[in-house]
């Protein structure tokens, strides 16, 4: 995946990713925006948004296999970060 999307993102912000990959347990999408709000010093529908922004930014650059792939991998209720309905599967 840091391949696929490396060309989509500065060298800084790649090798932040990087380094977190794996994670030892999976972050709800809800604790990403509340670690996100604490790191930014803001409110949590300030990093929301920042999080939407940035990760719908994202998927337009990338195509939707990948992002597909990519929310394949994280917990429920990141599709909505991403600018996707978050549906279950039936």
């Amino acid at each position: 995946m840091n391949a696929a999307i490396s060309p989509a993102l500065p060298e800084r912000a790649r090798a932040v990713f990087a380094a977190q990959i794996p994670l030892p347990s999976p972050v709800t999408a809800p604790a990403f925006v509340e670690t996100l709000a604490h790191t930014l010093g803001t409110s949590l529908t300030a990093a929301r948004w920042d999080a939407s922004s940035v990760l719908a930014a994202l998927a337009t650059l990338t195509d939707d296999h990948l992002t597909d792939r990519l929310l394949a991998h994280l917990p429920r209720g990141y599709a909505l970060l991403f600018g996707r309905a978050d549906l279950a599967a039936a």
